[in-house]
């Protein structure tokens, strides 16, 4: 069939020509352009022409593409049959150029960032923030000071074009390939934007990096990639926010994460998804972990439908050490199966999982873990711990630890504890002056406590605040 060519006037920052049949115009009024639904080549090789990018992301993009529609949907872990791949939109472009000046950003965008409050958690306490609203990358911004001294914190899409033999070496290749599982396979052909973070040998970011990536496009689907690379002796803080709106139709974020940790090096990642709850979250996340180096993942999970979130530390160093702490809140309709992996591919390895879990009406809350360890990485010290707690006779939580040891030169630990708020306990604080629902708020504060203290401030209180909306109506 033969399709119409048009040059969009108004995307002025990009220098391209746009196959009509590829969008649809509903938003026309606002400039915003949206593909049509459903994946295939066509689709990819918009997107990638779109970004301008080297024939070597393409390339693999195409590859994870051929591998996406050969690949069956997983049969684990949460139902995810009414997730359909042909209904889900794969490029969203607000049509707003990137820019380090927040008075620049266009004002409908603007006003939604402002309500998250992203600019003032950039003046208290950050070294720098980018802003993601859909497909593309609308504000990125960081201290001159660590500009200075050689930190690169870019949009993903640009650092390929800025730094390629870097993003070319460490791009989708040791920590996680292309062929990893579908939904990465996915991932390596529509992904769109993200970070790109490159911190020099024995500089340390005293403030913490931020991005925040808002989904806002109905039946969307946000595919950004962060990599960041920590050199020898340096060290970084990132932390992660994710929101979007509610519709009745479904959306798919499914981002992808890659930490390289060198010799020395100290990575902190923290992380608080809050997808609405017609969201299907399925994202990736792994850490390279060398010589010496420590990484810590800290994550918080509230919302979408149904989340698949395991992130991993694959230690290939000498006396590497990961630490994983994470929450997940399973309310009405919620299927959160979450957990942390550990492979010790070296001697002298330690790590340490704790993992927190709140089920209410009705929610489903899964830890789904993996520690192994291989024939050579003698003295490995790990420990796992996995703490539920069920709020009423609805709801469920499940526990599937997996442990794969090669050599018998290990110290493994692996305790799990299942709790039900009881009416003795809310009788007691209740006896004292609460209210029902405050007694219950004030237990699972207590409860959730050793992962507000790892967060920075303003995501600590966003997280209780997060919580208490959770609990209302109990």
């Amino acid at each position: 069939m033969k399709t119409e060519t048009v040059e969009i006037k108004e995307k002025k920052h990009l220098n391209i020509d746009i196959n009509r049949d590829l969008y649809d115009h509903a938003d026309d009024h606002k400039s915003k352009f949206v593909a049509k639904p459903g994946i295939n080549e066509e689709v990819v090789k918009m997107i990638s022409k779109t970004k301008n990018e080297p024939d070597w992301i393409l390339q693999k993009r195409l590859q994870g593409l051929k591998l996406f529609l050969e690949t069956p949907m997983p049969t684990w872990g949460p139902d995810l049959s009414k997730l359909n791949p042909e209904e889900i939109v794969y490029y969203v472009d607000p049509n707003a150029k990137e820019t380090s000046n927040w008075d620049e950003v266009p004002e409908e965008i603007k006003k939604t960032f402002d309500r998250l409050g992203i600019p003032e958690a950039e003046k208290k306490a950050l070294s720098g923030v980018g802003a993601q609203y859909d497909s593309s990358v609308v504000y990125h911004n960081i201290e001159k000071s660590l500009k200075e001294k050689g930190v690169i914190f870019e949009n993903m899409d640009v650092a390929v074009h800025k730094y390629p033999e870097l993003v070319k070496k460490y791009f989708m290749t040791s920590c996680i390939p292309v062929n990893d599982h579908k939904f990465i396979m996915l991932h390596a052909a529509v992904w769109s934007g993200g970070t790109f973070i490159y911190v020099p040998k024995n500089v340390k970011v005293e403030l913490p990096l931020q991005a925040y990536f808002r989904m806002n496009a109905q039946k969307g689907g946000q595919f950004e990639h962060t990599l960041i690379i920590v050199d020898e002796g340096a060290e970084l803080h990132y932390i992660e926010g994710c929101s979007s709106p509610s519709y009745s139709s479904n959306s798919l974020h499914a981002g992808c994460v890659e930490l390289h940790v060198l010799p020395g090096a100290k990575m902190r990642y923290s992380s608080i998804e809050n997808w609405s709850r017609n969201v299907y979250n399925l994202n990736t996340k792994r850490a390279i972990v060398h010589k010496g180096a420590h990484v810590e993942w800290i994550n918080g999970n509230m919302g979408s439908s149904r989340t698949m979130l395991y992130p991993c530390s694959v230690l290939v160093g000498e006396g590497a050490r990961s630490e994983s702490l994470g929450i997940a809140f399973a309310g009405p309709g919620q299927d959160q199966d979450t957990g942390s992996k550990v492979i010790h591919a070296a001697p002298n390895t330690t790590s340490i999982i704790q993992a927190k879990s709140i089920s209410r009406g009705g929610g489903i809350s899964t830890y789904r873990g993996l520690v192994k360890v291989t024939p050579n990485a003698i003295n490995v010290k790990s420990n796992v711990k996995c703490d539920a707690l069920i709020v009423d006779n609805k709801s469920s939580s499940k526990t599937y630890p997996y442990n794969k040891i090669d050599n018998n030169q290990v110290n493994i630990g692996h305790e799990a504890t299942v709790g039900k708020i009881g009416d003795e306990q809310i009788f007691y604080l209740m006896s004292r002056g609460l209210s029902e629902q405050q007694a219950m708020q004030m237990i699972v504060s207590g409860f959730i406590e050793p992962i507000v203290k790892a967060l920075p401030l303003e995501y600590a209180v966003e997280l209780n605040k997060l919580i208490e909306l959770e609990m209302e109506g109990f």
